[in-house]
């Protein structure tokens, strides 16, 4: 897994993506522990609490997986470019640099990053005045697939290229490496010494993944060569045949890999549409898939009719389906803003770009949601609930990894003008929204851990991570309404001004006639199944509800008016059929909206223009899409929350903060904290800011992103990996 090192070369708004780290990759696409003066992780780490929901990988031992096989691995599309830097690199661009090239540190399962002994004995800040310097002792045996040896020479190449000055590389962001003075080699050939023009906490972030030099010597390989190949390797794997017509890439092992060997002789990454997905399982065409809530549904029903699905995690009974190393037909087979599970977002970024995600169908972006859903009493029409008998058996031959990915979903407010400009009004919203309600929603029906998100910029369980939303806030609707009442919106249902004037200004765009206590259940003709309210995200009963759920609706209070104007907000959801469950929290948000007086339009816009005409230019009051946390939130998050600045032509330079809200506090907060080389007091500064982000209530986090990986039943190290990197050599079959 990358980190998601984000400050975009441009100065505009720019679009979201997943995790590709593995996102993006939002690869999307994105906060942990910042180090002390030394290289692996700093002291106190090992008091925090472990992550919500540990990876699911079906670990075993290497000694008990089979030293062959071909390992098929579905993806959303083949990789754009090879390049993890370049704009428009996602989530395989991410996949294939991490089985192939140089990752100096990885992430351990609370996303802490560790020192990767393949390639470093040690790394260290061995000076820190009058300037930051970084020593990084390289591994004697690691070479490229031609024989050359990893050198000072591939670092200090990366970094002319991605510094920023050279406008002839075409690098999608810089974050780091323009605040280095010089790279160069130490005492020896094995050594290499980074001088820092300015202290950089996040310096482990930095050349991962490292690219040979013949690639980033040069502008012309940097932007064409490496987007069309990749002709050198110095993982456990290397670039081999590519099929554009059926979809797929092959990684064949490498033989110059000096590390443990990898234990399958081929990766295939085969490009599979999600809704596509459990078919292509069960009929043996891929391993290891992500997969949707309805979809991981199905496969356990299937295993639950004959017991046979076990617990997550649970590797030790993994595999008695099938022989180990026999894969699908096609051979013996992670951050950015998310929106929905089909992936509304934006095109997809490079590994270390943070990038909005929305929906995992829409490739790049993807919010933590659930991805189909339906009205009670309409039959589904993909069978997801029950099975048919000719498939069940098949699918029993599969099993459902759970996690929680370094992701979450927020309800983001729009301050740049209207109703939202008002911080009391945007507060008086987040203290409406029963975020606990929403999570159990959401992540109640997949078993996984239901506590709503409290940071911006950590997910529970990496170091640092504290609940600060107590600077706005708990749930509390008297004291909502009392902050609409200040801001001016007050209690008139029916009001004079607004009921005789149909044609005065409504904020949103509803006419100020339209109420829902007028029109409480009107549905419009082209809703979708689930405008119900009281639909589950993954179908009847999935929830365990039944009927008996309200849907988040409550009792509607009065509209509120101001200057003969009605409360309004548009709020902005993603309308492919991936995104369904994303509209369904939405629905429910509107609900519980409706219980202080507060009315919102929403609005429906095709995937395609979601991020680009909508939420990068402004173009609504409150929307629903997802951010990736990283390791390095001192580096990554800063543009997402930074204060939007005037540019010369009059417009705001908004970098990725969508929702137009901050400060020159949170700011400065953020410069301190990338500069601070002491974990503890870096930390302490991160805390600060996310305090403010909180108190300026231009973004709600709601809850963490789910992570649902099908895999065949002798597929082992591989999975739902959570904060993890993947360790790609371990990844295969289970040994007979």
């Amino acid at each position: 897994m990358w980190s998601s090192r984000t400050r975009p070369r441009t100065t505009r708004a720019r679009t979201p993506r997943s995790r590709t780290f593995r996102s993006l990759a939002l690869p999307a696409a994105a906060l942990v522990a910042l180090p002390v003066l030394a290289g692996c992780a700093g002291g106190g780490e090992d008091e925090a609490e472990g992550p919500a929901a540990p990876p699911d990988i079906a670990a075993v031992p290497r000694a008990k997986v089979a030293d062959q096989g071909t390992l098929t691995w579905a993806v959303d599309a083949l990789p754009a470019t090879y390049n993890a830097f370049h704009a428009d690199a996602d989530e395989t661009t991410q996949r294939v640099a991490g089985a192939v090239l140089p990752a100096l540190f990885t992430l351990d399962e609370r996303g802490r990053p560790r020192r990767n002994p393949d390639y470093l004995t040690d790394a260290s800040v061995v000076s820190s005045k009058p300037h930051q310097v970084v020593r990084y002792k390289l591994n004697p045996k690691a070479v490229w697939s031609d024989g050359t040896a990893v050198s000072a020479a591939d670092f200090a190449a990366q970094w002319k290229a991605l510094r920023g000055k050279d406008s002839a590389y075409f690098a999608a962001r810089n974050a780091g490496y323009e605040r280095i003075d010089r790279v160069e080699q130490g005492a020896n050939a094995h050594e290499v010494k980074v001088t820092f023009a300015r202290n950089d906490a996040d310096w482990r972030a930095l050349f991962t993944p490292l690219y040979p030099k013949a690639l980033t010597n040069d502008a012309s390989a940097f932007n064409d060569t490496s987007r069309k190949e990749l002709p050198l390797a110095a993982g456990p794997f290397q670039v081999a045949e590519r099929d554009q017509q059926q979809g797929t890439l092959a990684l064949a092992r490498n033989p110059r890999w000096w590390g443990e060997r990898a234990k399958l002789d081929r990766m295939v990454l085969r490009a599979v549409p999600r809704e596509q997905r459990v078919e292509a399982l069960a009929g043996g065409k891929v391993d290891l898939a992500e997969i949707t809530p309805a979809a991981a549904e199905r496969i356990m029903k299937a295993n639950a009719a004959k017991g046979t699905q076990e617990p997550p995690g649970d590797a030790g009974k993994a595999g008695s389906a099938a022989a180990p190393g026999t894969g699908p037909a096609t051979g013996p087979s992670v951050r950015t803003p998310l929106a929905s599970p089909a992936m509304a977002s934006p095109p997809a970024v490079s590994p270390s770009v943070r990038t909005p995600m929305v929906s995992p169908s829409l490739m790049s972006p993807s919010v933590a949601v659930p991805s189909t859903a339906k009205r009670p009493g309409t039959p589904r029409s993909d069978g997801a609930n029950k099975p048919v008998a000719a498939d069940a058996t098949l699918l029993r031959g599969l099993m459902v990894r759970r996690s929680l990915e370094p992701a979450y979903t927020q309800l983001a407010l729009n301050g740049a003008s209207g109703p939202l400009a008002d911080e009391r009004v945007r507060r008086a919203i987040v203290r409406a929204v029963d975020r606990k309600a929403l999570a159990e929603y959401v992540l109640g029906p997949l078993g996984l851990p239901v506590e709503p998100l409290g940071s911006h910029l950590l997910v529970a369980g990496q170091p640092g991570y504290a609940d600060h939303s107590d600077a706005v806030g708990s749930v509390d609707l008297k004291a909502a309404m009392d902050l609409l009442a200040d801001a001016g919106w007050k209690e008139g249902h029916g009001a004079a001004p607004a009921r005789k004037a149909a044609h005065l200004p409504v904020v949103g765009g509803l006419d100020p006639s339209d109420d829902p206590e007028d029109e409480e259940t009107a549905e419009s003709p082209d809703e979708s199944p689930l405008s119900s309210p009281y639909a589950s995200p993954y179908g009847d009963e999935a929830d365990g509800k039944g009927r008996g759920d309200t849907g988040g609706r409550a009792a509607a209070a009065p509209a509120r008016f101001k200057d003969g104007r009605k409360l309004v907000l548009r709020f902005v959801l993603p309308n492919s059929s991936g995104a369904e469950p994303l509209r369904a929290v939405g629905e429910r948000i509107a609900r519980q909206l409706d219980a202080i007086g507060v009315r919102t339009e929403l609005v429906k816009v095709e995937d395609a223009v979601f991020f680009k005409e909508n939420i990068s230019k402004g173009k609504f009051d409150l929307a629903l899409f997802g951010w990736p946390t990283g390791a390095f939130p001192a580096t990554d998050a800063r543009p997402v929350f930074a204060k939007p600045q005037p540019a010369p032509d009059g417009s705001l330079t908004v970098e990725q903060n969508y929702t137009r809200v901050g400060t020159d506090q949170i700011d400065q907060l953020f410069d301190k904290a990338s500069a601070e080389l002491d974990e503890e007091t870096s930390h302490d500064l991160l805390a600060q800011a996310d305090a403010r982000i909180w108190a300026a209530a231009g973004s709600l986090p709601l809850y963490q992103r789910p992570e649902l990986v099908a895999t065949r039943r002798t597929v082992v190290n591989a999975g739902a990996f959570g904060m993890a990197s993947p360790r790609y050599q371990d990844i295969g079959f289970l040994r007979n």
